[in-house]
């Protein structure tokens, strides 16, 4: 879907602002959450350009043009607690309602917890499964600890010396492009908040829970991937009874192709599940 096509609004929560899109047409409403440091333009890019589909996404705090707002607020719960409020504000509930790494944990606690507001999941490249600060969250981490104590060219420097820039340029170059952008990102500040932050939590929720939920979803992922092992979205398709589990070209084999199968996996899946 092209971002152009999709209407900026705001949702006020309180004193903090709130920015989200919306294509407005369609009959089905997919609220899809972006990853860590993304925004919009993430999810419209790996959304089906489908008129059926009408795609929504609120930019978490300090995402897009969401401002920060207080640090200590920055919580993959706070995020679950905004969209929340965002299908509740539009009246769309049940919702088609899914992310790309961090926005899956969102999606996926906000099943949990209120599943009532969702009619499926869509997990895409899920970079956790039920634990808080996995391993495959360190690059993050560390990035955002350099950003904290070193001006962005420094902590670049020290970065591109280290092993975990040698080893993602073996195994998981997208992953390590990602990694270098955030060292451009601003305000410097709160990507550093942002990254170590998040990559600390979890979306605070049981493989039990898991296993309980009724909806019918969908697992993406996708090999060559160190920060969203194709692991893992393996073993939360293997928890949701109701699951169908679909892996897809790697970035760094062929973008094109990635969001190729992309597209057609979220569409099929959508088209399938519901009336």
């Amino acid at each position: 879907m092209k971002f152009e096509d999709l209407e900026r609004r705001e949702l006020q929560r309180g004193t903090q602002r709130l920015s989200f899109v919306d294509a407005v047409r369609g009959r089905v409403p997919v609220l899809l959450q972006h990853g860590l440091c993304g925004g919009a333009l993430q999810t419209a890019e790996a959304f089906p350009d489908d008129p059926a589909l009408r795609l929504l996404t609120l930019e978490c705090r300090g995402h897009g043009a969401s401002p920060l707002g207080a640090p200590e607020d920055i919580s993959i719960a706070t995020f679950a607690d905004d969209v929340i409020a965002l299908i509740e504000s539009l009246q769309l509930a049940p919702v088609v309602l899914g992310g790309i790494s961090m926005g899956a944990a969102i999606a996926l606690r906000i099943a949990v917890h209120r599943p009532e507001l969702v009619s499926a999941l869509l997990l895409v490249r899920p970079a956790w499964v039920t634990d808080a600060a996995p391993a495959n969250m360190q690059p993050n981490a560390e990035v955002g600890e350099l950003l904290r104590q070193h001006a962005p060219e420094h902590a670049r420097a020290i970065f591109e010396q280290g092993a975990t820039a040698q080893q993602l340029a073996q195994g998981a170059p997208d992953n390590l492009a990602s990694l270098r952008g955030f060292f451009e990102r601003q305000p410097q500040a709160a990507t550093a908040e942002l990254l170590t932050r998040i990559s600390a939590d979890g979306p605070g929720i049981s493989p039990d829970e898991v296993r309980a939920l009724e909806c019918a979803a969908l697992v993406i992922g996708s090999q060559a991937d160190a920060i969203h092992p194709l692991a893992h979205a393996m073993d939360l398709a293997a928890l949701l009874k109701r699951s169908r589990f679909v892996e897809i070209t790697p970035k760094s084999v062929s973008r094109e192709a990635y969001l190729r199968d992309m597209h057609t996996a979220l569409a099929t899946f959508i088209h399938e599940v519901l009336p």
